[in-house]
Order: structure tokens, then C-alpha cells, then sequence
């Protein structure tokens, strides 16, 4: 008996297993698209479309072509427009399978490599600078802002400030008296950042309750803190614990997304006009009445003048 030829059980399945990779890499090349024919040759109709929507004058040459999928091209010419120099009219044009007429699919103006573009968008929040904030305006801070933590997290036995510990003119020849102490509490108080201050009368809370606070040493943290809020206007200056500005940790909440003020024209009211009809009904009556006015003062202008004549007789 003549043998038959085996192939090996792990030959086979590697054979299997690179012939599948094989497949499925060229599974994942992307396909590119072949210039159709008909559409690459539509020129005119493109130019056609792209007059139709600019106006006349303003499409210029064809600067060229790009197939966006099967059957379909889309043309680009030059912009003639002087407010959009440097943009492109792109008409992409397409045919159905195994018909011969070519439509228009649509037709935009695009910017190109030399367009003039408006800079990009950014948030109000991103665009505010340090100094910004003036008397009576309001700063959101983020939930997630990075600069303000729970207050039960900041909790550091080695950070953390006690009374105990501290030594009044360690290293120091002189220190400040209770009399010089006094005076800087008084100038700080009735200053720019005491509770007197403008920003702090439009303020919707005090300093004493804002995340950016921080309490100077001694006797001083009673009363006084450093702003550590870049955005507020005392940043960096001592300001009084029942001073305050619109940079509040906890002021107010983010605002939407969404930036748009209200509809400056109202196209949703109406006023009520009398009617023509009524305006003239409303006419003969007036005349009307002025006439019997008239008749009324006539009557009564001949009777004074009869009561007048009997007098003198």
C-alpha cells in the first residue's frame, strides 16, 4: 500500500494562521479612490454651479480636482471675491453606477492654504487676564479648578501653623511692637483692602470664607490674609477677613457653553394697529361731531346776543 502524503499538523496551522494575517492586514489598507472619468470631466458643470451660487464675476480658474469616493470628484476654483482672497470654490459633482449623466452634489466655499481666517476661538474663561475683574463683576470658578481643594484634605501636621511653636524675633535684633501692629491693622482696615473698599461693597461674600485666602501668622491672622487668586484685583496684598471681590472661590457656578446674549431684534412680539376699515369709520363720526359743536357754539352765540338786546331796550 503506497502511502499518502501528510502535511505536518503545525506546518498547516502556521500556513493557516499567516495566510489569515495576510488577509486581514490587506482587510485594514485603506482603498484609495480612482478619478471617474466622467466627473473628473465636468469642468463645466462644476463652473456652472459654482457661478449660480457666487454671482457672476466671481469664479476664476480651475485650480484642480480631488475623487472623494467612487464616482464622485469634487473641482475647486479660484475665488474672485476681494473679501475672500486666498478662498476656493468647491463643487463636488457625482454620477449614479452605470449612468452617464453627471449632477452636482454640492458646492461651498473653502479657505485655502493663503485664506484669511479669524483666529481661533477662545473661551471667555481662558481670555481673562489678571486685572480683569472690576467692582461689581463676578468670576466662576470651576468645580475642578486646581488651585482650591476640600478643606479637609489640606490637613498637614508638618505644615500646619501652631501658636505654641511660634518664637517672636527668632533671629531678628528688633521686632514690631504692639504699638506698630496696631497702626499697620488700622492703615490695612480703612485701605484698599478693607470692607470699606468699593469692590468689597458689591462683593457677594467675605474673604473669610474664600478658598484663596490665606491667614497671615500671629496675632494678624485674626483679622488679616493674603489674596492667592490671580485673577482678583488684590492679589498678592493683605487684604481684612470681611473684604471681598467678584474672584470668590465659591461666587458662582460655571456659566453654559453656550456664550449668545438675547435676540437684540424680537421677532416673536406684535403691537395691535387699528385697522384701516376702523380709522375710516372712525372719521366721519369726528366730523360729525365737530359740526355739532359748531351748530352748538352758533346757538349759543345767538342767544347772548338777543339776552344783549333786551338789556339795552
Amino acid at each position: 500500500m503506497s502511502s499518502l502524503p501528510q502535511s505536518s499538523p503545525t506546518r498547516s496551522a502556521s500556513t493557516h494562521s499567516a495566510s489569515t494575517q495576510g488577509a486581514a492586514g490587506s482587510a485594514r489598507r485603506p482603498r484609495t479612490p480612482v478619478v471617474d472619468t466622467a466627473c473628473a470631466e465636468a469642468v463645466d458643470l462644476a463652473r456652472e454651479a459654482a457661478q449660480d451660487t457666487a454671482g457672476p464675476g466671481q469664479v476664476g480658474e480651475h485650480l484642480g480636482l480631488r475623487a472623494e469616493g467612487d464616482r464622485v470628484v469634487t473641482h475647486y476654483f479660484e475665488c474672485l471675491d476681494p473679501a475672500y482672497a486666498g478662498w476656493q470654490w468647491a463643487v463636488t459633482v457625482t454620477r449614479a453606477s452605470r449612468a452617464k449623466v453627471v449632477t452636482v452634489s454640492e458646492c461651498v466655499l473653502l479657505p485655502g492654504d493663503d485664506a484669511l481666517l479669524a483666529p481661533p476661538w477662545v473661551p471667555w474663561l481662558e481670555r481673562l487676564r489678571p486685572g480683569d475683574l472690576g467692582p461689581g463683576d463676578l468670576l466662576p470658578t470651576a468645580p475642578d479648578d486646581a488651585r482650591l481643594a476640600p478643606g479637609y484634605t489640606q490637613v498637614d501636621d508638618e505644615s500646619a501653623e501652631r501658636e505654641a511653636q511660634w518664637e517672636p524675633g527668632l533671629g531678628r535684633v528688633r521686632v514690631l511692637s504692639q504699638e506698630g501692629r496696631d497702626e499697620a491693622a488700622t492703615r490695612w482696615y480703612e485701605g484698599v483692602g478693607g470692607p470699606r473698599a468699593p469692590i468689597a461693597a458689591s462683593a457677594p461674600a467675605q474673604c473669610s470664607t474664600c478658598g484663596f485666602y490665606v491667614a497671615l501668622a500671629g496675632e494678624l491672622r485674626k483679622m488679616f490674609g493674603v489674596c492667592a487668586n490671580e485673577y482678583a484685583p488684590d492679589d498678592g496684598r493683605v487684604v481684612s477677613a470681611d473684604h471681598g471681590c467678584g474672584a470668590h472661590s465659591e461666587a458662582v457656578s460655571l456659566p453654559a457653553v453656550s456664550e449668545h446674549g438675547p435676540p437684540i431684534i424680537d421677532e416673536l412680539g406684535y403691537e395691535v394697529l387699528p385697522s384701516p376699515a376702523r380709522v375710516e369709520d372712525a372719521a366721519p363720526a369726528e366730523e360729525d361731531a365737530a359740526e355739532v359743536e359748531v351748530a352748538v357754539s352758533e346757538v349759543e352765540d345767538a342767544a347772548t346776543l338777543d339776552e344783549e338786546a333786551l338789556g339795552h331796550s
